[in-house]
């Protein structure tokens, strides 16, 4: 049975009962305790005048929003970041009141009643997006100001105003009815880099714009610009508050950056031994037959595929662990299913558990390891476990 410390949840944040979780095939695990851990070294690390922002945008990057959201609120961080409304809808909905900064665009009436019915707070990229919140707050008679959050553009070249147009940009905000303008802040594209010069050019834009905005009398009640590589690169990126996203999960946004603080992987993924069976030496296994038994062989079907966010394209390159050791993963991954070489596991049973991603005894995967061999990032991997696998929260 579960323990007391492990609570099973859906992708959907809704528990389900025992009888569920044990019927599953597959699932994702979330250490809750090692989420907490991470929240608070990093706190830790920041000065006292600077927050975290723990970014939960697509489902906690696939780890649960809701469960995630809480934990890193009661662990120290004291604002939520997410890309779309309806995320930020969900938030709401389950009870959290910490502020919560929408970091996509949004600029159509519904979103924009929305985001003042749930007291949400929108990011302004251009000044036709503020008229428009200003024009349709005012047409719905909303008899507060809604607090917004300016966008430079310093380089990104995606959401935002020009960094040379910031201080006219944000005089208009200032001027228009119904508009309280919460921070001002921009997004580094090169933070992961061990090349700093791109970073330091977007920081030197943005204290020019910064000052040219505060020249014309201007107060700004916050400034924010690291995300989770330039949060542990450069404290001097630090400022009001940083948003991290990756960090918080565990995982490192790059390897030079690993000597700062120590971090906890918080996802595994795991699955059951569904079949186990000898194949003889020459025989095919799975679509295509790109492996062909070299020898007699014990084989595993294990109850995970592509359909549930396991890569195709590991197909004959991945290891998962079985008992404490690597095992390979052979033939071409199926949509339900992979298939494994136990051979030297010659007594393993039905219904054993396999980790994909995780740790068992000393041996470790994680997804950095799937991502370098995809040519990829980690960030893809976390958000490609798709929602029929329930969330299992441990503490």
């Amino acid at each position: 049975m579960l323990s007391r410390k492990q609570t099973p949840i859906f992708a959907d944040n809704q528990e389900c009962d025992t009888y569920a979780w044990f019927s599953q095939r597959a699932w994702v695990e979330i250490d809750l305790g090692a989420l907490s851990d991470n929240v608070k070294q990093l706190v830790k690390f920041l000065s006292p005048r600077t927050q975290l922002m723990a970014v939960v945008k697509a489902d906690a990057y696939g780890h649960g929003a809701v469960a995630v959201a809480k934990t890193a609120l009661e662990a120290g961080a004291g604002w939520l970041g997410v890309a779309t409304v309806p995320e930020g809808i969900q938030l709401r909905e389950d009870g959290i009141k910490a502020p919560i900064l929408i970091l996509g665009a949004t600029n159509t009436p519904e979103q924009i009643q929305a985001i003042a019915h749930w007291q949400l707070q929108p990011t302004l990229c251009s000044p036709k997006q503020a008229l428009e919140f200003s024009n349709t707050l005012e047409t719905i008679n909303y008899n507060s100001s809604l607090s917004v959050h300016i966008k430079l553009d310093t380089g990104m070249s995606r959401l935002g105003t020009n960094w040379q147009e910031a201080a006219e940009f944000v005089q208009l905000v200032q001027g228009l009815p119904h508009l309280d303008i919460a921070s001002i802040y921009s997004h580094l594209a090169t933070a992961d880099s061990p090349d700093a010069t791109v970073m330091m050019e977007q920081h030197s834009r943005f204290e020019e714009a910064i000052a040219h905005i505060k020249a014309k009398g201007i107060t700004i009640p916050s400034l924010h610009l690291a995300n989770s590589a330039a949060t542990l690169a450069d404290s001097r990126l630090h400022y009001d508050m940083v948003r991290v996203g990756l960090a918080i999960y565990g995982l490192y946004p790059a390897n030079h950056l690993q000597n700062h603080i120590k971090l906890q992987p918080v996802l595994q993924l795991k699955a059951r031994v569904t079949q186990v069976k000898t194949i003889a030496a020459g025989t095919g296994v799975s679509y295509g037959h790109h492996f062909i038994a070299p020898q007699e062989m014990r084989l595993a079907v294990v109850g995970i595929g592509y359909a549930d966010g396991v890569p195709r394209r590991l197909s004959n390159q991945m290891q998962v662990l079985i008992r404490g050791q690597r095992v390979p993963q052979i033939g071409a991954i199926t949509m339900d299913q992979i298939m494994l070489d136990v051979s030297s596991i010659p007594d393993l049973q039905e219904g054993e558990i396999v980790t994909l991603l995780g740790e068992q005894g000393k041996e470790q995967i994680s997804a950095d390891d799937w991502a370098n061999c995809l040519n990829t990032i980690s960030w893809e991997i976390l958000c490609g476990f798709k929602h029929r696998l329930p969330r299992v929260a441990v503490m």
